[in-house]
């Protein structure tokens, strides 16, 4: 089986976010005594008991992402979109780096991250057809209204860790959904320019 740009992106996208989603965030949890989702953020899984787990996973996510950008850029030729989703790779593997013992630097870090992986997901639109290009922005905005609330502090009784990962989840979901599309399109089913 010969892989296309298009259908690597997908390819590397989709397993990148699958394994941080099952083993960085699902496992990570799961060891970590005492870890509630509603209490403790996402970061405390890279500085406690589980940082052997969650912090290879979240550098592997965002080297994939990395990857995924570069072939993105050789499958569709924007600019815009492979730049943004390089930089929500650069993100993730800084979180890994730097962990939340890096204090603001850390809290730097995971802002960029949300702001890059969000936009990602709403400049996707440039690059597939709807109905798929309207959920993209949908889940993007989804995550962008939860970091607003996140950082009003305003946790609609969901507590910091749940309003994170309503910030998370949805581009999670987006990652899965935009790497199953480019690996199951076609040549004729995406290209250089979509317009809805």
């Amino acid at each position: 089986m010969r892989l296309d740009d298009r259908q690597w992106a997908g390819l590397l996208l989709f397993v990148g976010i699958a394994q941080f989603a099952i083993i960085g965030l699902t496992v990570a949890e799961s060891v970590y005594p005492g870890y509630s989702v509603s209490i403790n953020y996402i970061s405390d899984l890279g500085v406690g008991p589980a940082a052997l787990i969650f912090d290879p996973s979240i550098i592997l996510v965002g080297l994939v992402v990395l990857a995924t950008a570069w072939f993105l850029l050789r499958a569709f030729k924007d600019r815009l979109v492979s730049v943004v989703v390089a930089l929500a790779g650069v993100g993730a593997i800084a979180v890994g780096v730097f962990t939340e013992s890096f204090g603001v630097i850390h809290e730097l870090v995971s802002l960029w991250t949300f702001i890059f992986i969000a936009l990602s997901a709403i400049l996707a639109m440039r690059i597939v057809r709807p109905p798929f290009a309207y959920i993209s922005v949908l889940l993007g905005l989804l995550s962008y209204a939860a970091l607003g609330l996140y950082i009003s502090k305003i946790y609609l009784g969901l507590g910091p860790g749940g309003m994170e990962r309503m910030i998370v989840w949805p581009v999670l979901a987006w990652g899965l959904a935009f790497g199953g599309y480019l690996f199951a399109s076609s040549p004729s089913a995406s290209g250089t320019s979509v317009t809805p």
